[in-house]
């Protein structure tokens, strides 16, 4: 478990790294806010690489962790989907731009995705719809953003302290590879759908990880 999370960190780390190169010119990132969520997002990926290891640590099972990850993952996963198909046009949203809202919310968005190794996607998504009033494509690139900075400070925190894992220098190879094709892949699709397809393909997606997520808890925990 601790290689599959660090090598999808280092995946995502590509994907996010490529997508905010190619998005520079497009200006979709807040500058201010997006610095606020930033920094927080640093702190929280320290933190969620700590929480990892203790976890793994506490537990001495890398079944039991794995099927944390997934259990989470599901549940942020089905909790984005409910609110994004259902209560988001119900709900009201707003416009957070003072700073200590901004880092609490940063830090907690880089703790779940440096704790899960797959970015976090989904639930930075529903936030910033949710704290900021953003329209999807906005967030997904203020979304980018704060992961890039948060898998970059879980990487670091794994070189300080020496717990990068066990992994084959070729799986690293392939995923990093496969990550900026990725990124380049999907941003080549985000600039030519709507923003309703975009919503769509969003929804979509949610279910497949839900599905997936709950899948691989069933399978640790019965491994």
């Amino acid at each position: 478990v601790a290689a599959v999370s660090f090598l999808c960190g280092l995946c995502v780390l590509a994907m996010a790294a490529t997508n905010m190169l190619r998005q520079r010119k497009q200006h979709l990132v807040e500058a201010r806010i997006g610095s606020f969520l930033a920094i927080g997002a640093v702190a929280g990926g320290a933190l969620g690489h700590q929480m990892f290891q203790a976890v793994k640590a506490y537990t001495g099972s890398d079944a039991l962790v794995g099927s944390v990850q997934s259990l989470i993952l599901a549940v942020i996963t089905l909790l984005t989907l409910l609110y994004s198909a259902l209560l988001r046009e119900r709900l009201p949203s707003y416009h957070m731009n003072r700073l200590p809202p901004c880092i609490l919310l940063g830090i907690g968005m880089g703790a779940v995705s440096s704790f899960l190794g797959i970015g976090g996607g989904p639930i930075n998504l529903a936030v910033l719809y949710f704290a900021f009033s953003m329209e999807t494509k906005k967030a997904a690139a203020n979304s980018l953003y704060i992961i890039l900075c948060s898998q970059l400070s879980g990487f670091l925190m794994s070189c300080i302290r020496r717990t990068i894992p066990h992994i084959r220098v070729e799986y690293l190879a392939i995923m990093v590879f496969a990550g900026v094709i990725g990124g380049a892949v999907g941003s080549h699709i985000s600039r030519r759908i709507s923003a309703g397809a975009a919503n769509k393909l969003f929804s979509g997606l949610l279910i497949a990880i839900a599905a997936l997520s709950l899948h691989n808890a069933w399978k640790f925990f019965n491994a």
